[in-house]
């Protein structure tokens, strides 16, 4: 299905209302005020989105006033074209004559909050210019980012319909290579084929695209390659035989997506389906798994089981999977350490995966979102074994 015109970049009043919800969270905590210079907490608080550099950018969120956004000069344009949720304040340059988070003295009071990832030099400067700040680290932001609101819902649905297509093109020059006789697509001329697909496919269909650092593409690896969970594309060819992953993704809005699929070319060996049918049994296990009221821990225990149980635990690389927003890797982790409760509204991804050494790699990918009754796939593209061979 083709959507013309959808609209990627949400209305002002999202950004308001949203703010309203972290004000008084922000209270409850105990803070004056909320100041974060992390680029997805930014552009979650504001709708603005950049290119993070030396440039400080950062968003000072009081309890009792509106929402100030820190840029450089040469930024306060680009901010006003994306309608930026928030007051802005520019400063000249960097390092400037006036250290830029100076520029904010006047406004940060009390008890501040301010991300985990900020630098240490950063910070530094900002104690520097804020004295009248009582520093205090939280992770409060990237809380609030864990459950969706409907409009990023929506972004995220779209996101998957466009790695869906995706797949669907790779699968197909490979199936279109077979079909004219030639040699088979690289690693790279497969990633870069994906890669045109799917921003190709928002800039045809879609209003006012948001444009992050990764926009649409993904790993694509193949053979003994695809025994090395983040390796990247190759020169290397497919040939008759071979497994190839395609580990693909795109964000709209600002909303990541992933979907994976490890493919067989030509009837696949007793050994290949033992080790896919093993992953996929875990990845059903493991959607069945992420329902509310389940920590992220216990779940990934219960979807890496299935691998255990069927003797391939050694193979094992990675955990069951990683929330997705604003982020393609955000928490919460599904992961052994990470004892946070699932809830409606949070976006993961579901991905078990085994990599045999010299041989290749099997990992089937969806992000999903959490619902009151269980976890709904955002991707559909088929899982079966059947549905990932392609004849030669």
């Amino acid at each position: 299905m083709t959507i013309m015109g959808f609209a990627q970049r949400l209305p002002v009043h999202f950004y308001t209302d949203l703010q309203d919800v972290v004000r008084a969270a922000t209270e409850q905590a105990g803070f004056a005020a909320l100041l974060t210079d992390d680029p997805e907490d930014v552009a979650y608080l504001t709708g603005f989105f950049h290119h993070p550099c030396e440039r400080p950018v950062a968003v000072l969120l009081p309890v009792d006033g509106p929402a100030v956004l820190l840029l450089p000069e040469l930024e306060a344009e680009h901010a006003q074209v994306q309608n930026a949720a928030a007051e802005l304040i520019a400063y000249p340059e960097f390092p400037g004559i006036r250290e830029p988070f100076a520029f904010l003295t006047d406004r940060a009071h009390g008890r501040v909050g301010f991300p985990p990832s900020m630098s240490v030099g950063r910070l530094e400067l900002v104690r520097a210019a804020l004295p009248g700040a009582e520093l205090s680290p939280t992770d409060l932001v990237m809380r609030m980012r864990y459950r969706k609101r409907p409009e990023e819902v929506a972004l995220h649905q779209e996101a998957a319909r466009i790695t869906d297509l995706m797949l669907v093109e790779g699968r197909k020059l490979v199936e279109d290579a077979i079909a004219a006789g030639g040699e088979l697509p690289s690693e790279a001329e497969l990633a870069a084929h994906v890669s045109s697909v799917g921003t190709g496919t928002m800039y045809a269909d879609h209003d006012d695209v948001v444009v992050v650092s990764f926009l649409a593409g993904g790993l694509v690896y193949a053979a003994r390659n695809s025994a090395r969970p983040h390796g990247l594309p190759s020169a290397y060819r497919l040939r008759p035989g071979d497994t190839f992953v395609l580990s693909l993704g795109c964000a709209v809005g600002g909303r990541f997506v992933e979907g994976e699929r490890t493919f067989v070319l030509g009837e696949p060996t007793a050994e290949q389906e033992r080790y896919y049918t093993a992953v996929q049994q875990a990845q059903q296990t493991g959607t069945e798994a992420l329902r509310p009221g389940l920590t992220c821990a216990e779940a990934n225990k219960i979807c890496l089981d299935v691998i255990r149980s069927a003797g391939l635990g050694q193979y094992l690389r990675h955990r069951q999977g990683h929330g997705i927003g604003l982020g393609m890797h955000e928490p919460p982790w599904l992961e052994d350490g990470d004892p946070t409760v699932l809830e409606p509204g949070m976006v993961v991804s579901n991905e078990p995966g085994i990599y045999v050494p010299d041989h290749g790699g099997y990992r089937i990918s969806d992000s999903m979102l959490i619902t009151e009754e269980g976890a709904r796939p955002f991707t559909a593209y088929p899982r079966g074994l059947a549905d990932v061979i392609v004849p030669v």
